[in-house]
């Protein structure tokens, strides 16, 4: 008796760990089964290779030679069932293992691919945030130390030639949002930053420089 599941010949797309449950239950019930019988061996004092025969040859007449012989070719079959269901769930178990294997290094490549071409489409930035006054118009639009800046305004990487591009849009955009691009860990980050007078200096409240080329 050849214990199967309907999906372990379905390949491995179709095993679940539900399945693999499954087939332990029924090596659980496969081992009950084995020691039921083993129980009543032991109840006629015989076990699996005592003699059922007397000294003299004859069939022995204390013990119930019929149940005896049933329980021994019982344990036979139900081992033979207990070693192809053991097969199964190892089998089964590394299907389970390779198809999550490979799910993780498919997610690891497309990860991969997917930072690698945000790499190849993000502009170089032409400069860098080096500081940012609290409380200020650059601090509340979100602006961080270290972002690294492909948008200021109309200024972008194509175009920028020298921070007073920079400062000439500042000037002309006082009250005016102004969008500006950023580059932070690798991620494209847009913002509005509307030029104003506040506490401190200038319209911004942050430092930039420029990015060497």
């Amino acid at each position: 008796m050849k214990m199967t599941t309907e999906t372990s010949s379905s390949g491995n797309s179709e095993i679940t760990m539900d399945d693999v449950k499954n087939l332990i239950k029924k090596k659980d019930e496969i081992e009950e089964q084995i020691k039921a019988y083993y129980d009543v061996l032991e109840d006629q004092g015989v076990g699996v290779e005592g003699p059922l025969v007397d000294a003299e040859g004859y069939p022995r007449a204390d013990v119930n030679l019929y149940q005896i012989r049933t329980a021994r070719h019982e344990i036979s079959c139900l081992q033979n069932d207990h070693k192809a269901i053991m097969a199964e769930i190892e089998e089964a178990l590394h299907k389970l293992h390779a198809r999550e294997k490979a799910k993780r290094e498919l997610d690891q490549a497309e990860a991969q691919e997917e930072a690698m071409e945000q790499q190849v489409t993000l502009p170089p930035p032409f400069a860098r945030v080096d500081a940012v006054t609290e409380g200020s118009p650059a601090s509340g639009a979100g602006l961080r130390v270290g972002d690294e800046v492909i948008e200021f305004g109309s200024v972008n990487t194509g175009n920028f030639q020298n921070l007073q591009n920079i400062a000439s849009v500042v000037q002309h955009s006082e009250g005016k949002p102004l969008r500006v691009t950023v580059i932070r860990v690798g991620q494209k980050v847009h913002m509005n930053l509307t030029p104003q007078r506040w506490s401190g200096r200038g319209l911004l409240g942050c430092n930039i420089v420029p990015v060497q080329r």
